[in-house]
C-alpha cells in the first residue's frame, strides 16, 4: 500500500515506538507511552526492566509492550536469553524482541543459532507472544544474513528484523530486499534503526515490512498528516 493512500492511523500500526535508551527516566516512559495511546502505535519497544511499568501505563488500550532481549549485543547465553523472555513475559511483555548470538553466527555454528532461536520462539508460541529476531545486519556478510533466513524460515518466528539501531548501521533498502526475496511469506520482516522520515518508511514498507521500529514515529505520523493536508 502506498502511503499516499493510507490514514494516519493505518501508517501508526506499522509502528514499535521506542525508547531504548540506557539513561531513559521514568517520565520519558511515561512520554512513550502516552504518544502511543495519542497515535496509536502497534508497540512500545523497551528494555525488559520497564516492561511492568509500561504495561500498566498501557493499562485498557490494545498497544503492545515489547522487550528487548539481550539487548543490544546479544552476547548472553541461551539460557540467559531464555530466562529474561521468561521473566519479561511474566512482567506482562506482549512481544519478544531478542538478539542473536553474533559470534556464534560468525562461527558457522549454525546449530546453535538454530538452538537459541527456537528455545526462544517456543517460550513466546506457548504464551501466544509474538517473537522478533534481530539479525543486526550492519556487522554481517550478505552469506551470513541468507543463513540466518533459512534457519528462520524452519523455525518460524512471527519476525526477523534488520537492526537493534546500536550497531554501526540501521536498516537499509538493500537488506530488506534481501530478507523479503529469502523468506518470503514465511517470516515477516520488521525494520529498524535510522527510519526518521516519511520518504524512509514508504519505501520500506513498499519492500515488505510489516513494522518499523523508530524513536521518530510522532514525527512521522505528522508528517503523513501535513501531506494530506495539502492534496
Amino acid at each position: 500500500m502506498m502511503i499516499g493512500n493510507m490514514t494516519p492511523e493505518q501508517l501508526a500500526k506499522y509502528f514499535d515506538h521506542t525508547q531504548l535508551r540506557a539513561y531513559a527516566a521514568y517520565r520519558d516512559f511515561e512520554t512513550l507511552c502516552a504518544e502511543s495511546r495519542r497515535y496509536g502505535f502497534a508497540m512500545v519497544a523497551v528494555n525488559s526492566a520497564p516492561v511492568r511499568f509500561c504495561k500498566e501505563l498501557l493499562s485498557g488500550t490494545d498497544i503492545h509492550v515489547g522487550a528487548a532481549i539481550s539487548f543490544p549485543l546479544g552476547q548472553t547465553t541461551i539460557e540467559d536469553k531464555v530466562a529474561e523472555t521468561k521473566n519479561a513475559i511474566m512482567n506482562g511483555a506482549d512481544e519478544i524482541d531478542y538478539v542473536i548470538n553474533i559470534t556464534q553466527l560468525k562461527e558457522r555454528n549454525y546449530d546453535y543459532i538454530e538452538r537459541e532461536m527456537a528455545e526462544i520462539v517456543e517460550i513466546c508460541r506457548s504464551k501466544n507472544i509474538i517473537s522478533k529476531v534481530i539479525f543486526e545486519n550492519c556487522y554481517l556478510t550478505d552469506a551470513e544474513k541468507k543463513e540466518l533466513c533459512r534457519i528462520a524460515c524452519i523455525v518460524k518466528p512471527d519476525f526477523i528484523k534488520t537492526s537493534t539501531g546500536f550497531g554501526t548501521g540501521g536498516a537499509t533498502f538493500e537488506d530488506v530486499a534481501l530478507m523479503k526475496r529469502m523468506v518470503g511469506d514465511e517470516v515477516k520482516i520488521k525494520a529498524a534503526g535510522g527510519i526518521r522520515n516519511l520518504e524512509t518508511a514508504q519505501k520500506m514498507i513498499e519492500l515488505g515490512v510489516s513494522r518499523i521500529g523508530s524513536t521518530a514515529s510522532v514525527s512521522i505520523v505528522e508528517e503523513l498528516k501535513a501531506f494530506l493536508q495539502k492534496q
